[in-house]
């Protein structure tokens, strides 16, 4: 089969290579759409992870093998596949902070070498440990609307972290692909959005994914403008969806007291910052991060991205081959204006291209 293979830093080649042996308790599916993760990026920009390895986790497809001693899956069925499934019993696990166990950091999806999501290849081999988070597709929705459950569940989670009532002002930092699932789902709760980015383009949608203010990031008043929303009290919560230090300071800044401030895209290590760590203790802001997603929510995902009452759909702008997963990553890390989601599209079977 062809796969992306990832040989080091911003190194990919597309390569033939086995198509995976599946065991008996296991399925193979041929892969439909992937979508391109920023934390896919970053290992791949900065080499963080070693060679070989074919990535990608946002994955929905077809079952086209299912092993001789696994019941609940047919082949022809459409699924939305889910890369981490915590044990649910270990330390970590009983503290609901899933992305910590052990179980949840081996990942069960591969196309070949060290499991590592394997989305960039034509067939993926789903072992036993994450078969309960796999999402069967209702006929009515579409593959990407599949592949879409995985980073949906990842802003769910972070929403969740949050001490949020009915009515709260939420400052939305960032309103890519992320920053507007979180505009959507924030308002779907009943919370007051205020979305801010750079491209108007950006900030027309957030207004159409629910948010009741937009503010341009780079304009001089930026923190003032916050402020006057909610006559100078300060914002109930700041998310910060961008890798900035600079966004997190305003947020510390623009957070009332007991307000909260959570990182969604500080994961690369190694990097540092300076901070008031007053405005932690005396001003108990809250400084708290999100990582990943949260297995026990999969079932509400479905239902909120299956049902659009969160419509994943306007978010995808741009679909390559699978020979053009390089563009697509390099798109993604360099958005354009008119550009957000972007994902990997192949061909399905003698019927042309897939139903996406």
């Amino acid at each position: 089969m062809r796969a992306v293979v990832y040989r080091g830093a911003n190194n990919l080649r597309v390569e033939t290579v086995p198509v995976p042996r599946i065991q008996s308790d296991e399925i193979l599916v041929k892969v439909a759409v992937c979508g391109v993760c920023p934390t896919d990026i970053k290992k791949i920009q900065f080499g963080t992870v070693p060679p070989p390895r074919i990535l990608g986790h946002e994955t929905a497809g077809t079952i086209s093998q299912v092993g001789a001693r696994l019941r609940g899956f047919r082949v022809g069925e459409r699924v939305a596949l889910h890369h981490h499934v915590p044990c649910l019993d270990c330390h970590a696990c009983r503290h609901r902070a899933f992305a910590q166990c052990l179980q949840y950091k081996r990942t069960g999806i591969t196309a070949g070498f060290e499991p590592s999501g394997g989305g960039y290849a034509e067939y993926v081999r789903v072992m036993a440990p994450v078969l309960p988070g796999v999402v069967k597709i209702p006929a009515g929705n579409t593959f990407i609307e599949g592949a879409m459950l995985e980073p949906v569940n990842t802003v769910l989670k972070a929403i969740n972290r949050l001490s949020l009532l009915s009515t709260d002002w939420v400052l939305v930092i960032g309103q890519g692909p992320i920053g507007l699932l979180f505009t959507r789902l924030l308002a779907l709760r009943g919370m007051r959005v205020a979305a801010s980015d750079l491209l108007p383009e950006r900030l027309t949608l957030a207004k159409r994914f629910g948010a009741a203010a937009v503010l341009r990031a780079d304009e001089r008043g930026f923190c003032a403008n916050a402020m006057r929303l909610t006559r100078g009290q300060g914002l109930d919560a700041v998310i910060v969806t961008v890798p900035s230090d600079a966004a997190v300071h305003q947020a510390q800044e623009l957070a009332r007291g007991a307000g909260q401030v959570l990182l969604f895209a500080h994961t690369r290590r190694g990097v540092w910052t300076q901070m008031d760590l007053s405005t932690v203790c005396v001003e108990e802001k809250d400084l708290i991060g999100s990582y990943s997603s949260d297995f026990t929510l999969q079932q509400e995902v479905a239902e909120l991205v299956f049902s659009r009452r969160l419509d994943v759909r306007e978010l995808v702008t741009h679909r390559f081959p699978l020979e053009q997963t390089e563009k697509a990553i390099q798109l993604a890390a360099r958005p354009a204006a008119d550009s957000l989601k972007i994902v990997v599209a192949q061909d399905e079977g003698e019927s042309g291209k897939s139903r996406i």
